[in-house]
């Protein structure tokens, strides 16, 4: 591949609800292009940018995928994005690189839930917009109910400038609405003959022109002017205009197709090279100094000091982690020092080279506004930012959404525990949506992310990449147990083995702290009958007593523990006598406090359309949640309530169903109080059965 200036760059990421064709439509584009010579198929999974074995297996993209490819003296870097939610790090991470949005329509299914998501993240990042109506060969397929859905969710700035020739298994061809042509297609898709315009279509073309032709004088003052004079405009003054509109993102041009069969690629990529942004198209790149909230810029030019953002890295047990990035200012080549002003440290470059789909292409500088691909530095991961160590700036993080399912992990192989952690730590560095953590109260590894299929996939990898097969099951909750009135107990070891024996003699308090939080140990002890070199032992007893409690073996918490008496003998006396006489005592004054369960309660936000707020609400009641506060926002419905943890480990899935996709919730630890006694009963029976099990 030959060297480009960033005037001629165009980074394209695809987005669209989960199986619109973006896949069959980066390997159309890649066909035509001539840069490959075959086209690949979802069903057969030998398409380009699906090649990871999961990827095959479901028939669903789930990294983003690179595809560079060259047309008419432009460089088109085409980001082929997952469509599931699931997957929705690698969208965004697209997005915050790329300088327009292609965004698919299912002909067949039309605008869906991940078509709305995907276009308001394409507004979070100001990117304009092409759409592109797949599937027209298909069955039911129909243009005109498309664009008019798209409309009604995404405004009047919808502007088709095609309109399909025939319908379902005889669609052939296309209208060029600015041209005012038809556009034939046969055979494998790269021949186009130009013809004249069916004659049924004929009023339909002239009403949609017009409208294009109003959108692209709306874009322009002088355009608009002699439009409203009466004069017509030349169709270099409509493409004009047309730019204009999408660059300020008020025109959405709108264009059809059949990917899987190859039609209609070629304008599509006439248009990406006439009317997507180049690099310098694009503002300034706001920023950071490290360590200060001073702020910085860089603008989109080579003669600026070098700056690129780290947008994905894929970890590989056998190449290491190799990072995608984008060049935003200056110029990047092999075998050169840079800096990762996020982490403060020194990187060095190898070798830099383009991927398309796993296969690497080398390229010997990467200039401005290009995007490229490095392997085995030590210290960068998504997110970061590259920069020259003597101009440092620091762009702003992505933010990802929090994690909504968790399971609890375990190796099916004893002995494995390492392998698992280690795998998954190699995750973890590419993948910032995902979540690991070790709760001590359960004894669990338990691993999060944003649904049943991601953590699929990442269990899936964890058996390919590393070798080690594990187990998901329904974590455990971490219950604590505290107590809820005082006790005086007496704790006495007393035990003589023919030699020196053990003897430890203490009296305890034990009263409840408020808030459920905390452990308070104070010695009482006046006139030495406990000595004092015992007294640790003493609280060092309680302290391991209270990690497993008498109800149901969890944690517990809340608890101020007095030592006020005791005795002790001079030869039998010993820190290990004391500590468990200490231990004795504490058990004993647990089960005579009152000893409750305790259980987590969590902060819980949920976003929905209005229609659905009635099955929400009934749903959280029957969750035994407690509705905080709800509030409108951005023609959506915030709901905040509080919930226990122990209700809402498959609420992701739950919501989903009740909402078609459409709701989404975040939640965080709030507190724990004590679980209702119906509850707590079946919680200390499970306990007890699973003992008794063990």
């Amino acid at each position: 591949m030959k060297k480009y200036n960033s005037e001629s760059i165009r980074n394209v990421a695809l987005i669209s609800h989960g199986g619109a064709g973006k896949t069959s439509l980066t390997e159309a584009m890649l066909y035509t292009s001539g840069a490959i010579n075959r086209l690949g198929k979802i069903e057969s999974g030998n398409t380009t940018t699906d090649y990871d074995p999961d990827e095959v297996r479901k028939q669903v993209t789930i990294n983003v995928g690179l595809a560079p490819l060259e047309w008419k003296g432009v460089k088109i870097n085409v980001l082929d994005t997952p469509g599931y939610f699931d997957f929705i790090g690698d969208v965004l991470g697209a997005l915050r690189v790329a300088d327009c949005a292609i965004m698919m329509v299912c002909a067949v299914s039309g605008v869906e839930v991940g078509t709305e998501k995907v276009w308001s993240y394409a507004n979070d990042f100001g990117l304009p917009r092409i759409a592109f109506i797949n599937k027209l060969d298909r069955e039911n397929a129909n243009f005109e109910a498309a664009v008019a859905q798209m409309e009604k969710f995404f405004g009047q700035g919808i502007v088709p400038l095609q309109l399909p020739i025939g319908k379902e298994a005889d669609f052939k061809g296309v209208v060029d609405l600015l041209e005012q042509k038809a556009l034939l297609f046969s055979g494998d898709g790269l021949k186009m003959e130009e013809g004249e315009i069916p004659s049924g279509l004929q009023e339909q073309v002239e009403t949609l022109r017009e409208k294009l032709v109003e959108a692209a004088a709306e874009s322009d003052d002088e355009l608009l002017m002699k439009y409203l004079e009466g004069e017509p405009l030349e169709p270099e003054e409509i493409r004009q205009g047309l730019r204009k509109g999408v660059l300020s993102g008020k025109i959405t041009p709108v264009l059809c197709g059949a990917a899987t069969k190859n039609f209609c690629i070629q304008p599509l990529l006439d248009l990406i090279k006439l009317y997507c942004p180049s690099p310098l198209d694009r503002e300034p790149v706001a920023g950071h100094l490290p360590g200060s909230e001073e702020a910085a810029t860089r603008k989109p030019s080579i003669d600026e000091p070098f700056s690129a953002f780290v947008f994905k890295t894929l970890a590989d047990p056998f190449v290491g982690r190799i990072n995608y990035f984008r060049v935003y200012s200056g110029t990047a080549k092999p075998d050169s020092q840079v800096f990762n002003a996020t982490k403060g440290k020194a990187e060095r470059f190898g070798q830099l080279f383009s991927m398309r789909g796993k296969n690497q292409i080398p390229m010997e500088e990467v200039v401005c506004g290009d995007i490229a691909a490095v392997a085995k530095l030590q210290h960068t991961a998504t997110g970061d930012t590259l920069c020259d160590r003597a101009n440092p700036i620091v762009f702003p993080a992505l933010e990802f959404p929090a994690p909504v399912i968790s399971f609890a992990v375990e190796p099916k192989t004893k002995g494995d525990e390492e392998k698992v952690s280690t795998g998954l730590a190699r995750f973890l560095e590419e993948d910032p949506t995902f979540r690991m953590e070790r709760r001590v109260e359960t004894k669990q590894t338990v691993i999060s992310g944003l649904g049943e299929l991601h953590l699929e996939i990442i269990v899936s990898r964890l058996a390919q990449k590393f070798g080690v097969e594990v187990d998901l099951s329904t974590p455990k909750v971490p219950y604590k147990e505290t107590i809820r009135g005082t006790a005086r107990v007496e704790g006495k070891h007393k035990k003589q083995t023919g030699g020196r024996g053990q003897y430890g003699h203490v009296f305890l308090e034990l009263e409840p702290l408020e808030a459920f939080e905390g452990f308070e140990f104070e010695d009482k002890i006046f006139g030495g009958v406990v000595p004092k070199q015992y007294v640790p032992a003493v609280e060092k007893g309680v302290r391991e007593a209270m990690e497993e409690g008498v109800l149901a073996g969890y944690p517990v918490v809340g608890v101020r523990v007095k030592l006020v008496d005791g005795s002790y003998h001079t030869v039998d006396s010993s820190e290990m006598a004391f500590k468990i006489a200490s231990a004795m005592a504490f058990r004993k004054g647990m089960e005579q406090a009152q000893p409750v369960l305790l259980e987590p309660i969590m902060n819980v936000e949920i976003i929905v359309p209005e229609a659905f707020m009635g099955d929400i609400m009934g749903d959280l009641n029957s969750r035994r949640g407690r509705i905080q506060g709800m509030e409108p926002t951005e023609g959506l419905q915030k709901i905040r309530a509080q919930v226990p943890m122990a209700e809402m480990f498959k609420y992701s899935i739950d919501l989903r169903s009740m909402t078609q996709g459409r709701g989404f919730f975040t939640m965080t630890f709030s507190h724990y109080e004590e679980v209702p006694f119906q509850v707590a009963e079946q919680v200390i029976a499970a306990a007890k059965a699973e003992k008794e099990k063990d």
